[in-house]
């Protein structure tokens, strides 16, 4: 396949959808993220519930779906809904990405990706800190907000992040959409690591 051929998805493990030169196109819009996000949390929805969740009108929620769609990162639903009630589905349950090679690649659109998925990253934590005063106690013994400091070199990071990823393996959802067993949540764990300026 050529640079200017149009990418299908690459998939990892039938799940993961592994993000190419191409296909960080469709995702470096950060509503297009959001949107993709909430297909997997929440399972399909119509353009016009994703409007509701994002607080956007239906026009651009439309829009957004059909150009994640012509990149095969949602498809229709059809198993519900009719003709004037379309309902979409994430293609995949997951992305993975190398920022390096993107970066290298395709700089603005990527640090236009990366920059929506910061942004979400921190409503998330905002959002959570807003809901703190009313969550359950036992939820709030069991959650946490923290940050750890560590002087490492590139390898002892990558070895240290190695054994963080099968921590979260074990304890992996296989299907967010499936129903959430009796006193389970859904938890979002987000992780970041990288070198800060110490001068």
């Amino acid at each position: 396949m050529s640079d200017d051929e149009p990418a299908e998805a690459a998939l990892i493990g039938g799940k993961t959808v592994r993000l190419d030169r191409h296909l960080i196109r469709a995702l470096a819009h950060p509503m297009r993220n959001r949107m993709l996000g909430l297909l997997r949390m929440y399972g399909p929805q119509t353009a016009t519930t994703l409007a509701g969740r994002l607080g956007v009108n239906t026009g651009a929620t439309s829009y957004h779906l059909r150009q994640l769609a012509e990149a095969g990162l949602v498809e229709e639903d059809d198993t519900r809904g009719n003709a004037r009630d379309r309902w979409w589905k994430s293609a995949h349950q997951g992305t993975a990405f190398d920022a390096a090679e993107l970066l290298d690649q395709e700089p603005e659109l990527t640090l236009g990706f990366l920059h929506g998925i910061g942004q979400t990253y921190a409503e998330n934590m905002f959002g959570f800190i807003d809901a703190m005063q009313t969550l359950p106690p036992e939820w709030r013994d069991a959650s946490m907000l923290s940050d750890y400091m560590f002087h490492l070199r590139p390898e002892e990071l990558k070895a240290m992040l190695a054994e963080v990823m099968a921590v979260f393996e074990k304890y992996k959802t296989p299907d967010l959409t499936a129903p959430l067993p009796e006193g389970a949540e859904q938890v979002s764990v987000q992780i970041q690591a990288y070198p800060r300026e110490t001068r």
